[in-house]
């Protein structure tokens, strides 16, 4: 027989060697359990911030990219829109493309780039449908790219339009006079300092930069005549840079009906499932835009230091 008082040792190491490992196990499924938390919230934080791809839908979807802000080379360039339509043509389980459209212009570049790609996108992929869903705000530059699109649609006040250039700037002179500054410009070839602001206007300067204008202005008007083709109802004052509702877009042959990103994928394209393949910005932007959205829902200026369409 074991000693007087042993036993009670003994019991006494056995309660605590038991109780030590009650406790480690239970820190072991806390930790496991951290672990799935933490897994879990990472493919939610990485998911919204547009690492894990645009997904695997289900069949056949509604590709959609977002034009929204000023186009710009520095904003919303021509080469994130275009590699975003590029990706959305090129997937396999793409049944049609909407462009949603919120942007009142900007770079003529940078729109005639997205507008020639579209072009380029429905001569290689004639199955496949893309429309336009003009937002708020489809104005100059954002119309430039649209109408390359089959069809636009609208919402009853949505603005749209704006066919016109323009090239802005200040004249500092009669200031410059006031203080007694004294503008000392020297150039090598007379038209070096063309329509500088601190400099007078210079009547032939003023009339070729007009000239240039209206050369640009001819390329848009002639954007929208193939995009819109007969369906547009050419009035006095459509090329002259006036902006229109989206009820009278439609009159005018600008817009083809009204519709929403949702219900053009419903009951236009058929495929209510919407993936969205638009091109994501940095870390910053990404998390701001996406991540913070995601837990909340889910859970404009271009420098203007040349031309613009607007």
């Amino acid at each position: 027989m074991p000693e007087s008082g042993n036993w009670e040792r003994d019991v006494l190491e056995k309660l605590v060697l038991a109780s030590i490992k009650e406790q480690r196990r239970a820190r072991q499924w806390s930790i496991f359990f951290r672990l799935l938390l933490f897994a879990f919230l990472f493919i939610v934080l990485f998911g919204a911030l547009g690492w894990l791809g645009t997904g695997i839908p289900v069949g056949k979807h509604t590709a959609l990219v977002n034009l929204d802000g000023e186009i710009g080379a520095d904003q919303v360039s021509a080469d994130r829109i275009i590699k975003g339509l590029d990706d959305a043509f090129k997937d396999k389980n793409t049944k049609g493309v909407i462009l949603a459209i919120n942007s009142p212009g900007g770079s003529p570049v940078q729109a005639g780039y997205i507008n020639d790609e579209i072009w380029r996108l429905r001569r290689k992929y004639p199955k496949i449908p893309i429309y336009t869903v003009a937002e708020d705000l489809c104005a100059s530059g954002g119309y430039y790219v649209a109408v390359a699109t089959d069809r636009i649609y609208v919402n009853k006040a949505t603005l749209i339009g704006s066919i016109g250039v323009l090239m802005d700037g200040f004249g500092f002179t009669g200031l410059m006079n006031k203080l007694g500054i004294e503008r000392r410009l020297l150039i090598a070839g007379k038209n070096k300092g063309f329509l500088d602001p601190f400099s007078p206007e210079d009547p032939t300067q003023v009339a070729y930069a007009k000239t240039m204008l209206q050369d640009i202005h001819q390329q848009f008007i002639q954007a929208v005549r193939k995009g819109r083709g007969n369906r547009l109802k050419e009035t006095p004052g459509l090329f002259s840079g006036l902006i229109w509702t989206g009820d009278q877009s439609i009159a005018l042959g600008l817009a083809d009906g009204y519709g929403s990103v949702q219900s053009v994928a419903r009951d236009v394209i058929k495929a209510p499932t919407i993936v969205d393949y638009t091109p994501q910005g940095g870390f910053v932007n990404r998390f701001a835009k996406h991540f913070g959205a995601a837990l909340v829902n889910d859970l404009l200026p271009l420098a203007r230091s040349g031309l613009t369409l607007r």
